[in-house]
């Protein structure tokens, strides 16, 4: 009986191990299959990017240094009443633009103006009485302490109608200088207290514009020095102005100092408030490396520059990444203070498409902008 039980076992092992066999072999071969396909595809080179690209190259740029500011009136102030009032009659319109002492607001001075013809018979009857005085203190009637308390009196009156005259004065609100007024802040009727604003008044001619730059600039501002402002508002338009003043203190905060410069705005396009991309021309130029922006490849762990060299072989081009230090920029271009030399040509787009060593082709028909002074059309 143990005899036929070891017969019928065998056949079942040697069943088990062909199977195993048979699926291992199937599995190794697999196994080999996508060992071989990712070996090839590992190897299989990658077709070469098309990219555009210019040569690093020399420029002369005159020596700026950029800034942001703001414009702001020379004189710009809140008009305000002196008095307490109501209002009687409104001499301008919103906008209008007016001469310094120009009336713009009278408040009703009833009372005061009645008060003044009392004081001005008042006077009247004082210097008489004076005059009578000193006729009798010439003939030496009249003592001198009469002839001194008529004088007395006639001053206090006089004094008294120089007060009501300024506290006429008051209710009549005349523009402190030339400018352009804003919007009417009063009505008609409306009674006012001392302070409240009754319109805006700014000067727009001329005009200053305050920005701040780096200590490290302090010895290079000078006074009269030529700068160039542009806006939002006018962004093909730049317009010409003088340093006319410096702070002599340096913020310790922000270690920035302020430069006021001084514009002319006789068609008043530049109004207080407006945004101001400021470029003061120093003296003399210099000479630098210069690759447009988009040539750049901007990152946290530094910028760099993909650099087009010949292959091994020297029948195509690769790309070469390069870490580069940059300077100053204006427009589409930035300086290369280190990590390219002249002549070299690099990649100006197609840069996410560049790996290191990878094969490039040059394809220039589209070349994205390189100029210092860039106009765009803004239409």
């Amino acid at each position: 009986m143990a005899d036929v039980k070891r017969v019928k076992v065998v056949p079942m092992l040697w069943m088990l191990l062909g199977c195993l066999l048979l699926f291992g072999g199937i599995f190794a071969f697999k196994f080999f299959g996508k060992y071989m396909m990712n070996k090839a595809f590992d190897n299989m080179p990658l077709p070469a990017a098309t990219v555009t690209a210019t040569a690093v190259e020399y420029q002369r740029w005159r020596q700026q240094l950029t800034a942001v500011g703001s414009l702001r009136a020379v004189n710009g102030v809140d008009v305000t009443t002196q008095a307490e009032g109501v209002v009687q009659a409104i001499h301008f319109e919103s906008g209008d633009r007016v001469k310094k002492g120009a009336l713009l607001v009278e408040l009703a001075a009833r009372p005061e103006e009645a008060q003044l013809k009392v004081l001005q018979a008042e006077l009247l009857l004082a210097r008489r009485n004076y005059q009578r005085i000193s006729e009798l203190h010439t003939k030496g009637v009249a003592t001198d302490a009469e002839l001194d308390d008529t004088l007395s009196k006639l001053q206090q009156i006089q004094a008294s109608l120089e007060v009501q005259h300024a506290t006429i004065a008051e209710r009549h609100i005349t523009a402190p200088f030339s400018g352009r007024l804003g919007v009417r802040k009063v009505d008609l009727g409306q009674n006012v207290s001392p302070g409240d604003p009754v319109v805006s008044l700014v000067q727009l001619q001329p005009i200053f514009a305050d920005f701040a730059l780096p200590e490290r600039n302090f010895a290079q501002i000078k006074l009269k020095l030529p700068v160039a402002i542009r806006t939002g508002a006018f962004p093909d338009k730049s317009f010409p102005g003088r340093i006319t003043a410096i702070d002599p203190k340096v913020d310790p905060d922000s270690r920035n100092f302020f430069v006021q410069a001084t514009l002319d705005n006789p068609d008043q396009l530049l109004r207080p408030g407006m945004f101001a991309d400021v470029t003061v021309d120093l003296a003399g130029e210099r000479r630098l490396l210069v690759v447009p922006r988009t040539a750049v490849q901007f990152a946290p762990y530094g910028n760099a520059v993909f650099v087009l060299v010949k292959n091994k072989q020297g029948d195509g081009l690769v790309a070469q990444k390069r870490l580069v230090k940059l300077g100053e920029e204006r427009g589409d271009l930035v300086e290369i203070v280190r990590g390219a030399k002249e002549g070299e040509r690099v990649a100006t787009s197609g840069l996410l498409k560049l790996r290191n060593g990878g094969a490039v082709t040059i394809n220039n028909d589209n070349k994205p902008p390189a100029e210092l002074n860039p106009r765009p059309d803004n239409s």
